[in-house]
């Protein structure tokens, strides 16, 4: 009956449209029954090339509108219908939505059949869920990642960021833990992807096999600054829809900063002043609206998030990862150094925090990772000088140890892009390096 009278909401009513009084670059102005344009109302101009623009209102100027449109804005022209939309800003997911591939609107892009319609609508804003009324973190999550389950174990239910540049390894490692981490659901946003990676990703990182229990959300670069930002949003909103189910689900998006870029866009055009780095006040409003959804829910459904940062410049203090960093649950951190000496994933142990650390780690190898966590921090200490030679050795047990142990440790921390390593496994490797060591000193 619920989603009955949310139908009956739907139908349609009067029409209602206003007309075209300028463009400004993206941005398009709209006059008439401004009291019917809500912001983030949609509004379909007609063309005089029988082509529609779908547009949403982002703000006011005066006595008009302003939209920001979906797709290109060729063939407007001032004096074009602007029809209100009555329909929600939402999606109706549903488990037929397994393995397909859709656009940021929820349309299909893979050349299959139309997608099956769920009874319920999930708006693509959606509040978080209350922070009173939320379950904790649930058990350890196997990422199939040998570095990140033993140093930075995840929970269920916990959000966390990988932070790079660009070129050091990001996608490699997102693909690593679309195909190997054990939930029931993957929901994958590629916002503001490369093009030419989009079938890549699918065939070869992904898989059949990996995509029959996903859900792949794709905006490339070249799409509008709103389509990017709908991309992450509807991201969620179908992640919301099986959390709901009482099921695991894993949100991997690439990438946040790109969404953040994509609000940016939106601000300036609409006339916010840019603040950090250009950024709009809105940018650092939106970004935990968009993050606090990912996590446990009300019921025993949760949804882990992998959200990727590219940092700008290397530089991993910059406003929007540092923004990011405060709201996630943890960081994992790749460095451009690590990869460019050709241990891939280039994770960098030292610098890398689960939040959910060490109640998250097994109790009987905690001691385990904390005592590997020592000789990787004095092997760093000392690394300058153990490359230039200027250390003796004897000098200390502590540092000869680390020495003794680095390449081990370093051959555990590198894995090959198809290989896959459980939690208990790793656990028990690491734990017969350490022990391998102390026997031979």
């Amino acid at each position: 009956m619920k989603a009955l009278a949310e139908q009956i909401q739907e139908l349609d009513g009067p029409t209602i449209y206003g007309r075209v009084a300028a463009v400004r670059g993206l941005l398009v102005e709209v006059a008439g029954p401004v009291h019917a344009m809500p912001v983030g109302a949609r509004v379909v101009i007609e063309t005089d090339r029988d082509r529609t623009v779908p547009c949403e209102v982002v703000g006011f100027a005066g006595d008009n509108a302003l939209l920001m449109p979906f797709g290109a804005l060729e063939g407007v022209r001032r004096g074009c219908r602007a029809l209100v939309s009555s329909a929600l800003a939402a999606v109706r997911p549903s488990f037929g939505w397994l393995g397909r591939v859709v656009n940021a609107l929820g349309e299909p892009i893979d050349g299959k059949e139309p997608l099956p319609t769920g009874p319920y609508p999930y708006p693509f804003r959606e509040t978080p869920p209350p922070a009173h009324a939320r379950k904790r973190v649930g058990a350890p999550l196997d990422l199939g990642v040998r570095a990140l389950n033993t140093f930075t174990t995840c929970c269920r239910g916990q959000r966390m960021g990988i932070f790079s540049g660009s070129g050091v390894g990001k996608s490699v490692l997102l693909s690593m833990l679309a195909r190997n981490t054990a939930s029931a659901v993957a929901v994958i946003g590629l916002v503001g992807e490369r093009g030419r990676e989009v079938q890549e990703f699918l065939q070869d990182d992904l898989g059949p096999e990996g995509l029959r229990r996903s859900v792949v959300v794709v905006s490339t670069s070249d799409e509008p600054a709103l389509m990017r930002r709908q991309a992450a949003y509807l991201t969620m909103a179908i992640a919301e829809f099986f959390r709901d189910e009482d099921k695991d689900v894993l949100v991997l998006m690439d990438s946040v900063t790109r969404f953040a870029m994509a609000q940016r866009e939106i601000g300036l055009s609409a006339g916010e002043p840019p603040t950090a780095k250009g950024y709009t006040p809105t940018v650092f409003t939106e970004l935990p609206r968009l993050l606090e959804r990912a996590g446990p829910g009300t019921g025993k459904g949760t949804i882990t998030g992998l959200f990727t940062v590219l940092v700008d410049g290397d530089d991993h203090n910059e406003p929007v990862a540092d923004a990011v960093r405060g709201i996630l649950d943890g960081h994992i951190v790749m460095e451009r150094a690590i990869a460019e000496r050709g241990r891939y994933p280039a994770i960098n142990i030292l610098k890398s925090v689960s939040r959910t650390m060490p109640g998250a780690c097994d109790p009987e190898f905690l001691p385990v990772v904390n005592r590997a966590r020592q000789v990787l921090a004095t092997y760093s200490d000392m690394e300058e000088l153990i490359r230039l030679g200027a250390y003796r050795p004897g000098s200390s047990p502590e540092v000869d140890e680390a020495i003794r142990l680095q390449p081990a440790l370093d051959a555990f921390l590198a894995q090959g892009k198809k290989e896959a390593t459980n939690l208990g496994d790793g656990y028990r490797r690491l734990a017969q390096i350490l022990a391998a060591g102390s026997t031979e000193s």
